[in-house]
Parts: C-alpha cells; sequence; structure tokens
C-alpha cells in the first residue's frame, strides 16, 4: 500500500489500525494533529455504523429488505457513489457482490478472517446486478436476497470526505491514507506530498510527490489474501463470474482528482485484466505483474500537477 516515505519539517503524522488496514492523517501544523485524528476517526465511526456489512446493526443491512428504506444522507453518498464506479466501469466494480464474497469465506472484518480456516467456497450467483438497485435521492430499494458490498468506494469516499472536512474546519494541510486510498486536501508542504508507491516489502516501489488536492489508490491481488487447501483467494471479485478475478495484475495504482475516481480506476483495472491499459487511458497508472515487472501509463508519474 502507498505509505507516507518522509515528512518533511512542520508536518506530523498520527495513525492506527481500523478495518484491517491501518489509517494515517499527516497535517502541515503538528499542533492540530490530534484535532486532525480525532475527525478522521469520527468519520471512520459514522461510515463503519452506515455500510459495515459485517455488522448485524449497520444502516446498510437493515436497508437490504427487497423494499424502499429511507436511508441517511451518509448511506445514500456512499450507495450513490458506488453505483457511480458500477456505471463508469460497466459494471467492473459492482457493489452487489457482497454475497459472492460471503461465500468465498470473506465475511467478517479481514482482520478476524486472517489466520482462520476457511471452508470450501460456496458459490453464489444472484441474478440482479448494480443495475437491480435503486437509489432515488435517499429512498433505497435493494432486491431481495442481495448483499450490498460498498468496501472499495466507501473507503474511497471515507478518505476524500475527512480530508476535506480537517482542512476545513482545522485550516491546514492534511493528507489521509486509509491503506491504499489516499486523499490530500488543504495546502501541501513545499513541493507536494511525498509518497512512497509500495504494496509488498519484496515489491518493486518508488517515490512520488503528490500535488495539494490530489488522489491516490492502490489495488492489490497480494495483500488481503486468504485461503484453503490448494487455493488462495482475494477480495477483487469479477461481478460475472463472482470470483476473485484473475491475478493478472499484482497491483494497480492511479492517481485522479479524487480518491474514489482513483480507486473506481485502479479496481476496475484488476477485474479489467489485459485490458486494464485501454480501461485507464490517459489516467497516471502504475501497474505490476506478478513478475514484479512495472508498466507505467498515463505519464507517471510526471502527469500529477496536473491533477490538482
Amino acid at each position: 500500500m502507498p505509505l507516507i516515505e518522509a515528512l518533511p519539517v512542520g508536518v506530523d503524522t498520527a495513525q492506527w489500525n481500523v478495518w484491517g488496514t491501518v489509517a494515517r492523517v499527516v497535517v502541515t501544523d503538528p499542533e492540530r494533529l490530534s484535532s486532525a485524528a480525532a475527525v478522521l476517526k469520527a468519520e471512520l465511526a459514522a461510515v463503519d455504523r452506515a455500510c459495515s456489512r459485517f455488522r448485524d446493526d449497520s444502516e446498510l443491512r437493515r436497508a437490504c429488505t427487497g423494499r424502499p428504506v429511507t436511508v441517511s444522507p451518509l448511506l445514500a453518498e456512499l450507495v450513490a457513489a458506488a453505483l457511480t464506479a458500477a456505471r463508469e466501469t460497466g459494471g467492473d466494480v459492482d457493489p452487489t457482490v457482497g454475497a459472492a464474497l460471503c461465500g468465498l469465506g470473506y465475511d467478517r472484518d479481514f482482520a478476524a478472517l486472517t489466520g482462520r480456516e476457511v471452508a470450501p467456497a460456496v458459490r453464489v450467483f444472484t441474478a440482479p446486478d448494480w443495475r437491480s438497485v435503486r437509489l432515488e435521492d435517499r429512498e433505497l430499494t435493494v432486491p431481495a436476497g442481495v448483499l450490498l458490498d460498498l468496501g472499495a468506494t466507501a473507503k474511497a469516499v471515507t478518505a476524500d470526505r475527512a480530508a476535506a472536512r480537517i482542512a476545513a474546519e482545522l485550516g491546514v494541510g492534511v493528507l489521509v491514507a486509509l491503506g491504499g486510498d489516499i486523499a490530500t486536501a488543504g495546502d501541501g508542504p513545499d513541493g507536494g506530498w511525498r509518497v512512497l508507491v509500495r504494496d509488498r516489502p519484496e515489491d518493486p516501489s518508488c517515490t512520488v510527490r503528490l500535488p495539494a488536492g490530489a488522489a491516490m489508490a492502490t489495488s492489490s491481488t497480494a495483500s488481503r489474501t486468504w485461503g484453503r487447501p490448494g487455493e488462495l483467494l482475494h477480495h477483487i471479485v469479477d461481478p460475472r463470474t463472482g470470483r476473485p478475478a484473475p491475478r493478472v495484475w499484482r497491483t494497480v495504482s492511479v492517481a485522479a482528482f479524487s480518491c474514489l475516481r482513483a480507486n473506481t480506476l485502479s479496481t476496475a483495472a484488476i477485474v479489467r485484466g489485459h485490458d486494464a491499459p485501454a480501461l485507464l487511458g490517459g489516467a497516471p497508472s502504475r501497474l505490476v505483474t506478478p513478475a514484479l515487472d512495472v508498466l507505467r501509463l498515463g505519464g507517471w508519474p510526471a502527469s500529477f500537477a496536473g491533477l490538482s
């Protein structure tokens, strides 16, 4: 996942574990760090209550009833983001894969999944896809039997929301990183935010400078994995098969004007496989193969300056 490599003078960071990954907040005014961390924790808690598929009391779990349900503004925003990602990728990023993930054994927070023996896969296919989910203002209708999973896009939206809120409320430059999802807001440090892009310690790495207001996302088939005898699974599901996408790419990193957009493209690129370069087009992107070869697209990283 992308890491903050070397912090310039006057910049400070806090980090903690959440959602089976690491949350980091970096600010240009160290005196505002504790307040910034509190804002991020509040955003994380609100999103967890709204859309966790691992909590029986989450608003999303209660809304998956097959009937129209009026939902909170936050859940409406999160579902709208997921449906937008599905539409923009032709269904490669589809929030209706929740049941498929459960069938693969990913039915609890990833931290609790690690080290657990997983039963053989249950092949789960539901006829509806993202186009069967209806959201009109705050009225959400999820077909009966469909379990939404907003994991990818909700994490990116949380990074975008938290960064914007911290910059606005505290008047600081800020970088928020939730695992591989990074969002920035406010005035950045001189020369931009310095970010080390690397998934696993043995992977090839590079250091880039994100301009203030830019974002980045890295999707991986190597980090969130779990297994059973003879099979190693990962969390990025191809909606057309209900199975983890083939490992054409070990990681895909994309820079964009929002973390949501970057995450949408990086996740879809994993699903798209060999056709990922056509999908990514001119987006600054870095793709790593299972053999650890690196493909750079869209002027990576020289074109970052044009994102802000």
